[in-house]
């Protein structure tokens, strides 16, 4: 993520966040690094349904593919980046090593992410199967997924 964050700086670029079930940890793994303040805008844990709408998501789209879907991603991370006005956003959602009782639909341990690159009006998805009993190293193995991606894209 340090080089992550020294890439957008020199560019001059911005990032922002909108997570569901990594609660956060994106968005603690990109402050961990000095110098965050200079690219890092806007992060936002949206964890219920929802908490996705009132950030910009459409209803109709969790309607349709489920709250557990890419395309609820592709919202995400659009709307993250229209709320924050930054260069990429970022969108994270799905089910780690739980039964969501509220959203009974979508796959078990299958995490969706997409990274709108504003510039370039393009989604970058990745779909990531997380088998990993603690909720944390499951967090980690997304976090690890999207600093290589963001690196594969600002390069």
């Amino acid at each position: 993520m340090k080089e992550v964050i020294a890439i957008l700086a020199q560019a001059n670029k911005t990032i922002s966040a909108m997570e569901s079930c990594t609660g956060g940890g994106l968005c603690n793994a990109i402050t961990n690094i000095e110098g965050a303040s200079d690219v890092f805008y806007y992060g936002a844990v949206t964890y219920s349904n929802a908490a996705k709408i009132m950030m910009g998501v459409s209803q109709d789209i969790i309607d349709t593919y489920t709250v557990y879907s890419i395309e609820v991603a592709k919202e995400m991370s659009r709307a993250i980046c229209m709320v924050a006005n930054s260069n990429y956003g970022i969108g994270i959602t799905g089910k780690l090593n739980r039964i969501d009782k509220n959203n009974l639909y979508g796959e078990d341990n299958i995490v969706y992410i997409s990274i709108y690159d504003r510039d370039n009006n393009k989604f970058i998805e990745k779909e990531v199967k997380v088998l990993e009993d603690e909720r944390s190293k499951n967090k980690q193995i997304i976090i690890d997924v999207i600093t290589s991606e963001l690196l594969k894209i600002i390069k």
